[in-house]
């Protein structure tokens, strides 16, 4: 069997972890992964008391033009590049089952490992446009979620369709280290250091 091969399952595998562990799902295109997503992982391990963040590289966003997406192995090389802090782990295998919508992949991973307290992070750029993807409720009903803020959306954000529809879930920030333990639906918007980084950005500067 050769090395690519066995690198690239490597790829595809889920993190390893052990009941009760507390755990931070964080997906996305990373294309490309950048110092704000390592800046996220690091505030949110911290701010929510997580034993570790599983970055989920997803082989493309349904809801974005995936002209421009390197091959998921190059996404997922750069990130482990990336990233030097030992409870941040990358996987691709979103891509091994064919999943193509997040609702999919935490519904596997809750079946497939119940006794695992999963967070699921995101942006505040995504809570914007939440309400757009698939099954976004039942989401909300699986896992509690952690929101970060992201600059340009710190004002819109806590008032999107998808946050005043959960607005009596919402978990004052002060509780947040505890909201692995909680019962969905819950969800925490953190404020914090922010960074200007885009993957667009990044990506469009390497065009010029």
């Amino acid at each position: 069997m050769s090395t690519v091969f066995l690198d690239n399952a490597r790829k595809n595998h889920l993190p390893s972890s052990a009941p009760g562990m507390r755990i931070g799902l964080f997906g996305g295109s990373f294309n490309p992964p950048h110092q704000g997503h390592r800046m996220v992982s690091r505030q949110a391990l911290k701010r929510l008391g997580l034993d570790a963040i599983w970055w989920l590289v997803t082989p493309g966003n349904p809801l974005k033009n995936n002209a421009e997406l390197k091959p998921l192995s190059e996404r997922i090389d750069a990130a482990r590049a990336l990233v030097d802090h030992p409870g941040v782990r990358i996987t691709g295998f979103e891509a091994e089952h064919g999943f193509r919508y997040t609702f999919d992949t935490l519904e596997f991973l809750k079946t497939s490992l119940p006794d695992r307290k999963f967070v699921w992070i995101m942006g505040a750029d995504n809570l914007v446009g939440f309400h757009q993807w698939e099954r976004w409720q039942d989401i909300a009903r699986m896992m509690p979620m952690a929101i970060y803020v992201r600059p340009g959306d710190a004002r819109q954000a806590p008032f999107s369709q998808a946050a005043t529809a959960l607005s009596k879930h919402r978990v004052d920030e002060s509780d947040a280290h505890g909201l692995a333990n909680m019962p969905a639906p819950a969800w925490v918007y953190l404020h914090g250091i922010m960074s200007n980084l885009s993957s667009t950005q990044l990506r469009e500067s390497q065009k010029t």
